[in-house]
């Protein structure tokens, strides 16, 4: 497209799941009331393990910051959205749709690599219990979180500067509910076969790498665990990973869906749907998952809303 056909974007129209009334209204009472879910679960978790010092542990410490993971990566998608669903001009000026796009898909890289951390976790706490407290002690534990927020940081500064130096000459419709990097591609008219591969490359690495880290992480806890002959034991040891298990597969079932597809294969329609689970969803069902499935954090709980009753 020739250059003096381009003007500078000051703003960005998203088309959302849908311009029918009678079917926003509905999905602002829906989503409206998953994110408040989702703040007050997050939330209520990183305070409950922060109070409780007999949940000061690396799982935990993990956990915890999972969950601020996830209160982030749902504040940067769901605020916008709802206002969204109710205005009539479904707007986003340029510099908050790049800001939109950072936090979130910087944020999600981390939650990959924790994650995987997290994995480790338990593989050490399964496969080598005797030396569980020197392997992950806590400068190793604050080195893997720090390195998990850097790596994902740094990432995403790269995919955020060569999408916004794009040309966005033909329209500025995103034909999604927030500002996500394909959508972005798909409507700048410059070559963008760098930032393709760039995408496949960057993001392909940190999703297959982390994904296979856990895999092998728990092929050896699975070894092991069948090797163990008490019944209690192996039940019990399951019972450790299966909330995070669950965690591995929702999150990367989605993801691996949305962003390793050839271009040419993308749907936006059912990328919105997938989207809206990934990023509204998976992060309200995390706390769920782990508050019910942990022992040592249900019991917490148990003892921290005893005391608040029995203190009135």
């Amino acid at each position: 497209m020739p250059e003096e056909n381009c003007t500078t974007l000051t703003e960005f129209i998203l088309l959302g799941f849908t311009d029918h009334l009678e079917v926003e209204i509905p999905l602002f009472g829906l989503f409206l009331l998953t994110y408040m879910t989702t703040s007050v679960g997050n939330a209520g978790l990183i305070v409950l393990l922060q109070l409780n010092a007999c949940l000061h542990t690396p799982m935990c410490y993990f956990l915890s910051n999972l969950s601020f993971l996830d209160l982030i990566c749902s504040s940067a998608i769901a605020p916008k959205m709802l206002v969204s669903l109710l205005a009539q001009r479904k707007t986003i000026s340029f510099t908050g749709c790049a800001t939109q796009m950072f936090f979130f898909a910087a944020f999600a890289d981390a939650e990959c690599l924790l994650l995987a951390a997290m994995a480790y976790d338990r593989y050490v706490a399964v496969c080598h219990p005797l030396v569980y407290t020197v392997i992950m002690s806590r400068r190793v534990c604050t080195t893997l979180v720090a390195g998990v927020y850097l790596s994902g940081g740094l990432t995403l500064l790269v995919h955020t500067s060569f999408t916004f130096t794009l040309s966005f000459c033909s329209s500025n419709v995103i034909n999604h509910f927030f500002c996500d990097i394909p959508p972005l591609l798909e409507l700048s008219c410059s070559n963008k076969y760098i930032n393709e591969v760039l995408l496949f490359t960057l993001c392909g690495f940190i999703q297959t790498s982390t994904f296979l880290a856990i895999a092998v992480s728990y092929t050896c806890i699975l070894s092991t665990i069948l090797r163990i002959h008490v019944a209690d034991n192996r039940h019990k040891a399951f019972y450790t990973c299966g909330s995070h298990l669950m965690a591995v597969g929702l999150f990367y079932g989605s993801l691996l869906f949305t962003y390793l597809q050839p271009s040419f294969s993308h749907s936006m329609n059912t990328n919105k749907v997938i989207s809206a689970f990934y990023t509204l969803v998976f992060p309200m069902l995390n706390p769920l998952l782990y508050s019910f499935t942990n022992k040592e954090v249900k019991d917490a709980l148990r003892r921290t809303v005893g005391r608040r009753v029995f203190s009135r």
